[in-house]
């Protein structure tokens, strides 16, 4: 029961003891409300807001967030990272295991989503595991100004596509892959590719992981850059916790 003019508040947790959700159910929650074109957003935090542990999002990962990092994989047509991530996290080839494998080529998939990386100077290296490796053709989203033979380079083992004159323009990334048919799309950063989604308004759903620890330092936050004239507010979709970790889904409000 709600205060004279205040909203309810409801308790979530402490939870009551329970059997997990199994892989199937953890899937089907995210899969609640999801369009035929979608954009989902995937990222971790610490309580106090920082998006890294060491200069890294994966030095804040657990199990749990592990786990449903995977899960959400298995969701989505593309998987779409700026060049930095890639390079600092240490991308390789984007596979699924066999049981993710086995689930998207139930649902008429690829085995595999395919691997877009937005690079505005192309400072990949197109001899590299990601590209050498690869079960499906990347996608490289990329700049006017790029080198050329870079460009040269990199469209012998990926589709390259310009979307911008001196930066990568978010709208015209994500046409880009919707004319390939990759329509569930899945970001999994960084901050300044997320800002260029938010200011676009084209954020369907943010995916969240609050990790139970004070990093304090100068670690920047989930988002960085560019800013909507109006944020879009979200909606709460879910709230799952696995030990003091919580995964928080908000969608389109």
């Amino acid at each position: 029961m709600s205060e004279a003019g205040g909203p309810a508040i409801h308790r979530l947790a402490p939870i009551p003891s329970q059997e997990g959700l199994s892989d199937d159910e953890i899937v089907a929650l995210y899969s609640e409300g999801v369009g035929d074109q979608w954009l989902r957003v995937n990222f971790i935090s610490s309580l106090d807001g920082a998006a890294t542990h060491n200069g890294l999002s994966g030095g804040l990962a657990d199990p749990a967030d592990h786990r449903v990092f995977d899960l959400l994989r298995r969701l989505c047509d593309v998987v779409l990272v700026g060049a930095g991530t890639v390079r600092a996290e240490g991308y390789g080839p984007m596979r699924v295991d066999r049981r993710s494998q086995e689930a998207r080529s139930d649902d008429g998939m690829t085995a595999h989503p395919v691997f877009a990386i937005v690079s505005a100077s192309l400072d990949l290296d197109p001899r590299g595991p990601i590209f050498a490796e690869a079960p499906e053709r990347p996608v490289v989203l990329t700049t006017e100004l790029a080198r050329a033979e870079s460009r040269e380079a990199l469209s012998e083992v990926a589709d390259v596509v310009v979307c911008g004159r001196e930066r990568v323009q978010a709208e015209a990334g994500l046409a880009a892959l919707r004319e390939r048919g990759l329509n569930r799309i899945h970001c999994e950063g960084g901050p300044h590719l997320f800002a260029d989604l938010i200011a676009a308004r084209a954020v369907d759903e943010l995916c969240l992981t609050i990790n139970p620890r004070l990093e304090a330092g100068s670690a920047s936050r989930i988002a960085t850059g560019a800013a909507p004239i109006v944020p879009p507010r979200m909606r709460l979709g879910h709230v799952l916790a696995g030990g003091d970790t919580l995964l928080l889904r908000y969608v389109r409000g």
